[in-house]
């Protein structure tokens, strides 16, 4: 067997609760302004260990899914292998290049145009400019921002701006390619743009990915192995599909709920009008098949939006999406103030999801196809038999859809 091309070994990271140095640099200088203005909480006191003792290694042209649930220590372990914050004990050996894309806007100058980041990039990867240059079309195509390439990448709106990183980060070459969740921000076709190139990178060009998503079917389709992580450790290391089992037996979803969407950590997004802030599946009651239901979502409005649409996802067990309802396909559009706490609910006639786990994707948008705010697998519920629920359909077990329509015969 060749030599691992990431070697982790007893990698940990340790924060001391309310103590400078325990976030972005953003982050510490508006809790120091708050301090000074004496609007600050007390702040908690203590160590938190967002990664402990963890230890694993990757094979060149493997593709890596980390899975765990919000606050496991999967974005934490990418700053550590990025590069972009120390351990506090142990060491991860990285042989090769690195690509990271890990929130909006890691790694570009906000000042500079896209074009003068795109060779900022490669500089920074080791390319010389005649490297560059050889791929700056295709870079710029794949993002689509041919109009904007020279526009200073502040001024670009985040699924731009997250186009063009991604696209960077996939076609500079780099032997490593490590993607946080931030794809999520893109619209639904760029994630499929996305996975694709990952695939060819992976299989047909041999390099290695790491790739973080909730997203458990993309894991499962592109991932060689996952790695699952648990409160800051390794829970288990090994093939793709049996990782993402033990993952889901542990982590079953439990009935309909009410779930703070405050409390899901999200890649900054600066300017973003939209706040979805609670989901509400179902007045807080069972789920039933072949019964009506609905999807409440509450939200705030950060600035004046006009021509907002919601759509909700309703995924399997494993990630795969089952349907998707968008309120502008649908021809309804929302336009609220500045300020404004807000209410939309999703009413359906009935529950066609087969009795089983399922999660949803909330996301917004505008009518110009602008993510407002997106959460992939925020919530899990459990559909329920109704009890005009066939026995063959209260068998299955597929997490499939059973449709209702009409059936004839002719002869």
């Amino acid at each position: 067997m060749s030599r691992p091309i990431i070697e982790v070994t007893g990698l940990s990271k340790r924060y001391n609760l309310g103590a400078i140095g325990a976030g972005t640099i953003r982050q510490e200088f508006n809790q120091f302004m708050d301090r000074i203005r004496g609007r600050a909480a007390a702040a908690p006191t203590g160590e938190f260990w967002a990664l402990r003792d963890v230890s694993f290694a990757v094979q060149p042209g493997a593709v890596v899914g980390i899975l765990g649930r919000n606050g496991a220590g999967k974005s934490t372990l990418m700053k550590l292998l990025s590069r972009i914050t120390e351990p506090t004990s142990g060491r991860a050996v990285l042989r090769g290049r690195v690509a990271s894309l890990l929130e909006v806007g890691t790694g570009f100058h906000p000042e500079l145009s896209g074009r003068e980041n795109v060779f900022l990039n490669g500089a920074i990867l080791g390319m010389t400019s005649a490297e560059i240059r050889s791929k700056f079309d295709e870079i710029v195509a794949f993002a689509e921002v041919e109009k904007f390439i020279d526009t200073p990448v502040k001024r670009y709106s985040s699924g731009m701006y997250v186009r063009l990183a991604f696209a960077v980060a996939a076609h500079l070459e780099p032997e490593i390619l490590i993607v946080d969740e931030v794809l999520a921000v893109g619209d639904t076709d760029f994630q499929a743009k996305c996975m694709g190139k990952m695939n060819k990178i992976a299989k047909g060009e041999g390099r290695t990915v790491l790739l973080v998503s909730h997203n458990l079917a993309s894991v499962g389709a592109l991932a060689t192995q996952c790695l699952w992580l648990e409160r800051g450790q390794l829970r288990h290391a090994g093939e793709a599909q049996d990782t993402i089992a033990r993952y889901l037996a542990q982590h079953s979803p439990t009935a309909a709920q009410t779930v703070d969407l405050r409390e899901i950590k999200k890649a900054e997004r600066a300017g973003f009008a939209i706040a979805l802030t609670q989901l509400v599946i179902n007045r807080n009651e069972p789920v039933r098949h072949g019964e009506p239901w609905e999807i409440a979502l509450e939200f705030e409005s950060r600035s004046a939006t006009e021509g907002i649409a919601f759509g909700v996802g309703l995924n399997s067990a494993s990630g795969t999406r089952l349907a998707a309802i968008e309120s502008d396909i649908l021809g309804e559009k929302f336009s609220v103030p500045a300020g404004a706490r807000a209410r939309a609910v999703l009413r359906l006639a009935r529950c066609d999801l087969t009795p089983g786990p399922h999660s949803i994707d909330l996301y917004s948008r505008t009518r110009q196809l602008n993510g407002l705010d997106d959460l992939p697998a925020c919530a899990q519920f459990d559909v329920r038999s109704g009890p005009t629920t066939p026995s063959s359909v209260e068998h299955d077990k597929t997490g499939g859809l059973r449709l209702v329509a009409d059936w004839s015969c002719t002869m």
